[in-house]
C-alpha cells in the first residue's frame, strides 16, 4: 500500500479492532507500511483474514484474530494469540463500532401529525427502543474501553505506547435521525480525553480520530441507490460538506501514522482530530 509518508513503526506491534471494514482495513495496512507487525481483529474471521491476506501481499507481517469486543473472555484469547504470536501491543485502534436501526428515527423532525401516526414503519422519537441504543452504547463505548482494558497492560507496564480511538464527527454536532450513535460517539470521544490523562504517568498517549462522511460497508445503502446514483440523504451530506465530496479511507491515513509516531506526536495526547471535509466547521449559511 502506498502511504502519503513513512513513519518508523519497525520492531512495533500494532492491533485494530473492526480491522475487517474499510476503514480501519486501510488503517492496518498503513501501519503495516511502516513496519509494523499487525494483529487485524474483527468480529468476522473472514473480514480479519482477508485485511491480513491482503497485508501479506503487500510484504507486511499480519494476524488476523477472532474476536467479540464486548466479551472478555474472547479478548483476553485475542491478547494471548497476539501475544505469543507477534508479542506484546505497543499500538492498540480501537476501530470497531457501528449503529442499529433501533436507535434511529424514521425522519429528521418530529411533526404534530407524527404524534397520531400508528404507520409500522413511522419510527419517531417516542418509539425508539432502549434495546437498541443499548446496542449501539455498547457497540461503541464498550467496545472501546473492554479491549483498552484487555490489550493495553503491557504498554503501562513498560512505560510507552499508543491508543487511538475511533470517535465520529457526529460527537462534535450531532445528525438527525441516529442519536443513539452520535450520544456514543460522544462518548468515545470523551473516555479518550479522561484516558490520556489516567494514562499519563505511564507512557500511554491516547487520541481519537473522527472521521467524517466516508462510504463504507456499513452506510452504503444509506448513501446510493441501486443505480449507484447518490441518495436524497447524501446530496444533504455533500451539500453541508465544503470540500463537497466524500471521504475516501487513505484519507484518514495521514492523521494515523502522525499520531502514532513518538518522533511527530510525542507530546499529543487528548486530541480528537476530525476528518471530514469541513463538514463539522460549516454553518449551512
Amino acid at each position: 500500500m502506498k502511504v502519503p509518508f513513512t513513519v518508523n513503526l519497525q520492531n512495533q506491534v500494532a492491533l485494530v479492532t473492526g480491522g475487517g471494514g474499510v476503514l480501519c482495513g486501510t488503517m492496518a495496512r498503513a501501519l503495516a507500511a511502516c513496519g509494523a507487525r499487525v494483529a487485524v481483529a474483527d468480529l468476522k474471521p473472514e473480514a480479519a483474514e482477508h485485511t491480513a491476506t491482503q497485508i501479506r501481499q503487500e510484504g507486511g507481517t499480519a494476524l488476523s484474530v477472532a474476536c467479540n469486543v464486548l466479551e472478555r473472555e474472547s479478548l483476553a484469547a485475542a491478547n494471548d494469540k497476539v501475544t505469543r504470536e507477534l508479542g506484546p501491543v505497543d499500538i492498540l485502534i480501537n476501530g470497531a463500532g457501528g449503529n442499529h436501526p433501533k436507535g434511529t428515527t424514521s425522519l429528521e423532525y418530529l411533526r404534530p401529525e407524527d404524534l397520531a401516526d400508528t404507520a409500522p414503519d413511522l419510527v419517531t422519537f417516542y418509539d425508539l427502543d432502549p434495546k437498541g441504543i443499548e446496542f449501539v452504547f455498547h457497540l461503541n463505548f464498550l467496545g472501546t474501553l473492554l479491549p483498552t482494558q484487555a490489550f493495553t497492560r503491557a504498554m503501562a507496564g513498560k512505560g510507552k505506547g499508543v491508543i487511538i480511538n475511533i470517535s465520529s464527527m457526529n460527537a462534535f454536532r450531532p445528525l438527525t435521525k441516529i442519536p443513539a450513535y452520535s450520544g456514543a460517539k460522544a462518548a468515545v470521544s470523551n473516555f479518550t480525553q479522561w484516558l490520556a490523562v489516567h494514562f499519563s504517568k505511564v507512557g500511554v498517549r491516547v487520541n481519537a480520530i473522527a472521521p467524517g462522511f466516508f462510504v463504507t460497508d456499513q452506510n452504503r445503502a444509506l448513501l446510493t441507490q441501486p443505480d449507484g446514483t447518490w441518495t436524497p440523504r447524501a446530496h444533504t451530506i455533500l451539500a453541508h460538506t465544503p470540500l463537497g465530496k466524500f471521504g475516501a479511507s487513505e484519507d484518514l491515513v495521514g492523521a494515523l501514522l502522525w499520531l502514532v509516531s513518538e518522533e511527530a506526536a510525542g507530546f499529543v495526547t487528548g486530541v480528537v482530530v476530525p476528518i471530514d471535509g469541513g463538514f463539522a466547521a460549516f454553518s449551512g449559511v
